[in-house]
């Protein structure tokens, strides 16, 4: 299917691994030009580069001034923009419960997964309204669905996304943007599958062997599995193409069908 990508800007946050990575990939496959916003510049992310497409930025997007910096340079490479991904994000599991998460555990949960995307978005805005037609595409998360207190933080700025992009699509739309979300399950990247991951950090407070603790969450879906990042990648670029044209505030769900009610 041709997604008519071709010579498209774009910015991807959290670009350096997991989805990001994937979401770059996809976006340079297509012939978008991307500017790929992380904190530290990976090798694989500097792979992705030599043919041209793909332009990393290294930036701190959990700094209140990092994502205007890297709007900044894709605005300055391109010219314009076309297409925003925020992807940027992490996750702490709260293994000592509710009454163990302080008040900075909680502004740095909101921070990076929330407020990213906010300042991200309102850098990126205007340079999408010159164009008069524009896409932004935010990852958030089933937790946002299913709020888990392990991860009673990360869903609670998962679903403020969700309320955030449904409320500015509302506002964009009639100026040609679209603004849609992706959620994910379990994904198959460093995030949860990691030595730092949301595994190995359950394993460690519950004496279990990671491997256990990630059958278990692929066995809470209907496939048994992990979703792919690729496969992540592939709807979000979707999203992002005119395929997708008529689709604003929007969220869909890549879960392997661990949501089960209508």
């Amino acid at each position: 299917m041709e997604l008519h990508l071709t010579g498209k800007a774009a910015v991807v946050t959290g670009a350096s691994k997991g989805i990001g990575l994937a979401i770059t990939r996809a976006l340079a496959d297509e012939g978008a030009q991307v500017a790929a916003g992380a904190r530290h510049i990976t090798a694989e992310l500097t792979q992705l580069a030599t043919d041209g497409r793909v332009h990393p930025v290294e930036v701190d997007l959990a700094t209140p001034d990092g994502p205007a910096e890297l709007i900044e340079a894709a605005g300055s490479a391109f010219g314009g923009l076309d297409i925003l991904i925020n992807n940027v994000g992490a996750v702490r599991p709260r293994t000592g419960g509710f009454l163990s998460v302080t008040d900075d555990d909680w502004i740095s949960a909101l921070t990076i997964n929330f407020l990213a995307a906010v300042r991200t978005t309102r850098a990126a805005l205007p340079l999408l309204l010159d164009r008069g037609a524009g896409t932004i595409v935010t990852v958030a998360s089933v937790n946002s669905w299913l709020p888990d207190p392990l991860v009673i933080d990360y869903s609670a700025a998962k679903a403020a996304l969700l309320s955030f992009s449904k409320a500015l699509s509302k506002e964009v739309g009639p100026h040609g943007i679209r603004v849609n979300t992706v959620s994910p399950g379990p994904v198959s990247t460093p995030l949860w599958l990691g030595d730092g991951g949301v595994a190995a950090t359950v394993a460690r407070a519950t004496g279990r062997e990671p491997d256990a603790v990630a059958q278990q969450a692929a066995n809470d879906s209907v496939t048994g599995r992990f979703t792919r990042p690729d496969e992540v990648a592939d709807l979000v670029v979707l999203l992002a193409s005119d395929r997708a044209g008529n689709m604003t505030g929007a969220d869909v769900i890549i879960d392997g069908g661990l949501i089960t009610s209508l």
